[in-house]
């Protein structure tokens, strides 16, 4: 029987999610396990889904859109290998819980998000200095900011824009979701040559992106 949220404590809650979710699935990265254990992820969802922000599973924010998993976050971050003082393009931040969780790393953070109900919420719930806020298509980046060491596509997409591989510093690495049919898995790339070569790390249930649709008769 699931327990109410009054009756356990937010960082009893994080400390449970860290050892039967993450440390249990690969997400051993000290960085990673520290920051996920610092943010409030129950700060970034609706206020009456605050009870389940920390069960494994997606969490609908409405308008289409959800938060990953506890589990699809960790994982994305480990395969990015956030350095502190990085420059992090997060593109569909959403309610800003994985740029609270870079800016938590030390990373400069720059997140986009097209819709202004979302953004706004992220920006009431994570409220460090070293996240820059910018409202706008996903698919477009935030080009005058680039280029960036890392870019992390929140969700699940078809199809990989080339103004997203232009933002990324030679050498730098992408991680994303990659949808091909029925399956989705979590991918991530470094920019050699001016190209980013995708390789799959791990099959998981990813919330789709909107504005990464492949065209038709299109497949990877």
């Amino acid at each position: 029987m699931a327990t109410k949220f009054s009756e356990i404590t937010a960082a009893e809650m994080r400390s449970a999610m860290i050892d039967s979710q993450l440390r249990t699935n690969d997400v051993i990265d000290p960085a990673v396990v520290g920051a996920m254990g610092a943010v409030a992820r129950e700060a970034h969802v609706p206020a009456a889904l605050a009870s389940v922000a920390y069960m494994d599973r997606a969490i609908a924010l409405g308008q289409g859109r959800a938060l990953n998993a506890p589990l699809v976050t960790g994982r994305m971050l480990v395969a990015a290998a956030i350095r502190p003082g990085q420059r992090v393009l997060l593109v569909g931040s959403a309610t800003g819980y994985t740029a609270a969780l870079l800016a938590q790393l030390g990373a400069e953070v720059t997140a986009v998000e097209e819709a202004g109900e979302l953004m706004a919420a992220a920006q009431a719930a994570a409220t460090g200095d070293n996240i820059r806020w910018i409202e706008g298509p996903l698919n477009a980046g935030a080009p005058d900011a680039a280029p960036f060491d890392r870019i992390i596509i929140e969700g699940a997409i078809e199809t990989l824009p080339d103004t997203l591989v232009a933002q990324l510093a030679d050498g730098g690495r992408l991680v994303a979701a990659q949808r091909d049919g029925a399956v989705t898995r979590l991918v991530e790339g470094v920019k050699t040559g001016g190209a980013v070569a995708l390789r799959s790390f791990a099959d998981m249930d990813v919330a789709p992106l909107p504005g990464f649709a492949a065209p038709a008769g299109f497949r990877f």
